[in-house]
């Protein structure tokens, strides 16, 4: 394992100091493990919180800023944060009109944001609404979830709804505003390589030189199958495909087309893909409006990319659109 490290059991905790010198807009809550907006609370503006197991940077900790999340929690690595974190997080950016908290759907993750929700409600009275994000069409279940898994559209959906609180919404606004971002996405991704956990050492499965995994979660979870490499053009197929059957996107809408590095792989490759995913996408009918490239949802040192499709309407390309400033994703300011 060569990796740009001190001692593995304290990755976390350093990368924290190091977010905490690089973005002094941001506070860094060492003893809770959570990031914060610096102006938080915002008075009369709804939170907004995630979180999850380390190891997916940016998400979430990259995108704490005016415009997208008011605080994120990071866990250990691949490991959903404990409740005491979540409510710490809260509580920091409770500015008097409710939180809405963004859970990707992991089995701990969604527990425990449940748990702090009702911590916090019984503390303080604060309205706390969770949205659920799962939208991940691979598989139906897998080894960290009742359901399908949050994966991509969570970034899409963090920085809408972002955007929605932004304007001042109302908390049952910008809820509604988060669902529907979730039901009108969908995504896919595909591993050619293993990722490395520090604690573990060595790759979490085994995937051969020639072999990649088609469907693979960012925990890199077993996906649908294993193939053969291919080129390009033959994989964003396989991405493509399933998300197409799954929703239909011909209806008028444009979308949002967001390809995904998971960590290892090059931007050159990711804008190889996102011109044979565009292609695809023409041929089907379907317009991009907007687009994102890059690793903004990853898997520590994995190799391979997702692709995620958000039917837009008017709302939804208004509120992309709309100013953000973050660490990892900054336009319009």
């Amino acid at each position: 394992m060569k990796k740009l490290i001190n001692d593995p059991s304290n990755v976390i905790a350093d990368a924290l100091h190091g977010i905490a010198a690089a973005h002094p807009e941001l506070r860094v809550d060492h003893e809770n493990r959570i990031i914060v907006r610096g102006d938080a609370p915002v008075r009369g503006k709804v939170g907004l919180v995630s979180g999850g197991g380390s190891g997916h940077e940016p998400l979430h900790g990259g995108f704490v800023g005016s415009g997208m999340l008011d605080a994120a929690c990071a866990g250990e690595i691949f490991t959903s944060p404990v409740p005491d974190q979540m409510t710490a997080a809260t509580q920091a950016v409770d500015g008097g009109a409710g939180v809405l908290h963004i859970v990707k759907n992991y089995t701990g993750d969604v527990m425990n944001f449940e748990l702090a929700a009702e911590m916090v409600a019984a503390d303080s009275g604060t309205e706390v609404v969770a949205v659920v994000v799962d939208d991940d069409v691979a598989v139906q279940d897998s080894l960290y979830t009742a359901g399908r898994r949050g994966v991509g559209a969570t970034v899409l959906l963090e920085k809408i709804a972002g955007a929605a609180a932004e304007e001042g919404r109302p908390l049952a606004e910008v809820a509604e505003v988060a669902r529907k971002v979730n039901a009108y996405s969908r995504s896919m991704g595909l591993a050619l390589t293993s990722c490395t956990v520090p604690a573990a050492g060595k790759p979490t499965f085994d995937l051969p030189e020639d072999q990649m995994e088609v469907g693979i979660g960012i925990h890199g979870e077993p996906g649908r199958r294993r193939v053969p490499v291919a080129p390009a053009a033959e994989i964003a197929e396989m991405l493509v495909g399933p998300i197409l059957s799954d929703l239909d996107y011909t209806g008028g809408d444009s979308v949002i087309a967001f390809v995904n590095g998971m960590g290892a792989t090059p931007l050159i490759e990711l804008y190889v893909m996102f011109n044979e995913v565009s292609q695809l996408l023409a041929k089907a009918g379907v317009p991009v409006a907007r687009s994102l490239v890059g690793p903004y949802i990853t898997s520590l040192d994995m190799a391979g990319c997702s692709v995620t499709l958000l039917k837009a309407d008017d709302e939804i390309l208004r509120l992309w659109d709309a100013p953000v400033n973050t660490p990892a994703l900054r336009r319009g300011v």
